[in-house]
């Protein structure tokens, strides 16, 4: 039977759903700012967010890009579904795609897809090239389609 990992458990207490709301909000807060934000002593937060970090509930800290201002204004989510399914053009797929470029993610899916990646790229000619020239000529791929992002509605925050 293979490995399969089991999620671990996160038990938050409240001040730990406060400290990752407002990591959440505004990862560069500043730790005396967070400490007075969610009404403990700066030391007491900093041992939470050391042991948030070590218990694997906070991965890292992310800058939020304007993609359009750096030059990369056309977004597109791409469902690709894979000859077979065995463990090796699985792996093959799934250690490639994360590296492409303009790849910002990769969600390895259930249902009649098998991935979904969200690109970001310059231009319609740019989406066509990393279709055809990254994409169908992966040896594990055998069908892609692609959608255009019009437009990303921000906000959205994990309910924690």
């Amino acid at each position: 039977m293979p490995n399969i990992p089991r999620a671990r458990a996160a038990a938050l207490d409240e001040t730990d759903r406060a400290i990752v709301r407002a990591l959440l909000a505004d990862a560069r807060t500043a730790n005396n700012a967070l400490a007075e934000r969610v009404g403990i002593a700066p030391s007491t937060c900093l041992a939470r967010v050391r042991a948030l970090r070590e218990r694997g509930v906070i991965r890292g800290y992310h800058a939020e890009v304007d993609l359009r201002a750096a030059g990369l204004p056309l977004q597109a989510m791409i469902s690709v579904r894979l000859r077979a399914h065995t463990r090796e053009q699985n792996g093959s797929f799934r250690a490639a795609a994360p590296h492409l470029p303009g790849v910002l993610a990769v969600f390895h899916m259930a249902g009649s897809e098998d991935y979904l990646l969200h690109v970001a790229v310059a231009d319609p000619e740019a989406l066509r090239c990393f279709v055809v020239d990254h994409l169908t000529t992966h040896p594990a791929v055998a069908q892609t389609r692609t959608n255009l992002v019009f437009e990303r509605i921000p906000g959205v925050t994990p309910v924690i």
